[in-house]
């Protein structure tokens, strides 16, 4: 009876070790599988998203652009010769820029976005600044030309942003 034990024993012990090797092999062998298949998930969704990505960094560049004052008083004629309307279509203007391309935040880096945010907030404050001492549209176009003659215009900064996030992404 003993003689059964053990002789079970010899044919079981080797084919549990061969089990349990052929286990860990196989386990290792579908782990590596998984991390290689999400790895190159990984840089299949990145492969398809740079180019939304790189839209929305063009788009807020253009955005910045457009927004730059000089720019944007060329582009933007007073309709009247009262300061405050002329101060309000400018306003309105660059808002609606803004509200164009307000969905590009979900594919630029925060950083960019709190410097596009802090440089529309600056022109703005800045023109209404500029207004309270202009006494005519084509005074607070002068002022605003001759303020931003002396000194780099907010979206400069605002741009140096975008093109360091592009350079991290490429």
């Amino acid at each position: 009876m003993e003689y059964k034990i053990l002789e079970s024993i010899g044919y079981i012990l080797p084919a549990a070790i061969t089990g349990l090797v052929t286990y860990y092999m196989f386990n290792g062998f579908v782990k590596q599988q998984n991390s290689e298949k999400s790895l190159e998930l990984l840089a299949q969704k990145k492969r398809e998203s740079l180019p939304i990505k790189l839209q929305a960094y063009e788009r807020m560049l253009l955005f910045c652009e457009r927004i730059t004052p000089s720019k944007m008083l060329v582009r933007v004629k007073p309709l009247s010769d009262n300061t405050h309307e002329y101060l309000q279509l400018l306003i309105a203007s660059l808002e609606q820029e803004f509200e164009h391309n307000l969905v590009q935040q979900i594919y630029i880096s925060d950083d960019s976005w709190t410097a596009i945010l802090a440089t529309k907030n600056t022109i703005i404050n800045k023109l209404k600044q500029l207004s309270e001492t202009s006494n005519s549209a084509n005074e607070l176009r002068e002022n605003v030309i001759i303020f931003y003659s002396k000194s780099l215009p907010p979206t400069d900064t605002a741009i140096s942003f975008i093109k360091n996030d592009v350079k991290n992404l490429l």
